[in-house]
């Protein structure tokens, strides 16, 4: 059995947590690839809004292993808080939780050193998080970063303090104010409390659990193109996000990965500074972020709204290798008389359907088709048979223009506000 994939198509956002929890009764592991606690992955069930930052979004269901991969990057105050929350739901953590030794753990000096970096650089700052995550990756490539696995070793208080102290040099060149001392308590006790948990090799867990045929599960976060390599650099965020990212936060060789399921929005966002084709400065755009929600599960920073970019699509499918697509609040744009998707761009005086190297707004230029809109309220459909026809049409050309069939269609935040149109994927 194949190890399948799931991850965003666009500038993240896109739904993944709550796929990820529909989907999980079919499998036997979850396991998160990359990203920290800027992912903000919402579930929605029993009335009850859930926000996962680090854990992977399989943890309440009774059968399922999740873990922690080696790609990601731990704030063990605010997986501490994420699991503190799980427990007193009921959720049974210590038995359905993993770590990875070889997971990266975000000190406290790499939380200022990111506000430094994004302070100093005034108009031209990429709209981090502000988590930390930056600096913890370039200490991973620097070969400076502490893991999981070290907080077991006698001297981790000595390694701790010879890399805190080479940030306190760095944030001295930023001539930055701040104060270590209370959240550095909490850090270590946070640590202490980390040690409750299982930590794995975890690439010889996943890989001995593929020989025993069970299935499992890599969920991404953030989106495609915030990818390191493929984003829209430099506005992107510190790792990799596309499908070759399980392999490497993971440890999955490439010939195992089956299905890639990528999901988007019926309409596109973006939070924070970069480049944004089909953004919308009017009422529309006012009105799909007001209908839709979207404000950072994380931030609560409200985010920038567009129509469907399929050049961006197409572009972000590609390099995933998607086999499904899943369309993410439809319902959203319920009441549109007519509803724009880009189509093409207009590229330096030519016309383009794909994403070039610079997507600077004034070479580019957004292509429109029009197609019309539906009324019908859409949260409260059980089938796909009572899908209306204007959305169908909707479905169906972007299937035609994308190559790639879209299983599922979400129609509301809560795990039954979903439509299957492919039944195999439950």
């Amino acid at each position: 059995m194949k190890v399948d994939v799931l991850l965003g198509l666009q500038w993240g956002d896109e739904g993944k947590g709550k796929i990820v929890d529909v989907l999980t009764p079919k499998y036997d592991i979850i396991g998160r690839f990359q990203g920290g606690p800027n992912a903000g992955h919402t579930l929605e069930f029993n009335g009850i809004k859930h926000v996962l930052r680090t854990i992977p979004s399989g943890i309440f269901h009774d059968k399922s292993i999740n873990i922690i991969g080696n790609g990601v990057v731990i704030d063990p105050i605010v997986l501490m808080a994420e699991i503190d929350a799980l427990v007193k739901m009921g959720v049974d953590v210590k038995s359905k939780l993993l770590l990875s030794t070889k997971a990266h753990l975000i000190l406290p000096t790499h939380r200022l050193l990111d506000a430094a970096s994004e302070a100093a650089k005034g108009k031209e700052k990429i709209g981090s998080t502000l988590k930390g995550i930056g600096p913890t990756y370039m200490d991973k490539t620097g070969r400076n970063g502490l893991r999981i696995g070290d907080i077991n070793s006698p001297n981790f208080k000595d390694k701790y303090n010879a890399l805190v102290e080479k940030h306190k040099q760095l944030l001295s060149f930023h001539n930055f104010d701040y104060t270590l001392a209370e959240i550095e308590a909490d850090w270590f006790k946070a640590i202490e409390s980390l040690k409750i948990l299982q930590q794995i090799e975890s690439e010889h867990y996943i890989n001995e659990a593929y020989k025993n045929n069970k299935a499992i599960l890599a969920e991404g976060a953030q989106g495609s193109l915030l990818d390191i390599d493929f984003g829209s650099y430099p506005f992107v965020t510190s790792s990799n996000t596309i499908c070759a990212g399980a392999c490497t936060g993971l440890g999955i060789a490439p010939n195992r990965i089956g299905n890639v399921f990528g999901i988007f929005k019926a309409y596109c966002t973006r939070v924070g500074s970069g480049p944004f084709p089909t953004e919308l400065f009017d009422e529309t755009g006012d009105k799909i972020r007001n209908n839709g929600r979207e404000f950072g599960s994380v931030t609560g920073r409200p985010r920038r709204t567009g129509w469907l970019d399929l050049p961006a699509l197409k572009y972000a499918v590609m390099i995933n290798g998607v086999t499904e697509l899943m369309m993410m609040k439809a319902d959203i744009l319920s009441g549109f008389e007519t509803i724009k998707v880009c189509t093409h761009y207009n590229y330096n005086g030519k016309q383009i359907d794909f994403l070039p190297y610079d997507c600077s707004p004034e070479l580019l230029s957004p292509i429109y088709k029009e197609l019309k809109g539906w009324n019908q309220d859409l949260t409260g459909l059980h089938n796909v048979s009572e899908i209306p026809q204007a959305l169908n049409e909707y479905i169906h050309f972007i299937e035609k223009e994308i190559g790639v069939p879209i299983s599922i269609v979400s129609v509301g935040p809560d795990r039954t506000q979903t439509l299957m149109r492919k039944k195999e994927l439950v």
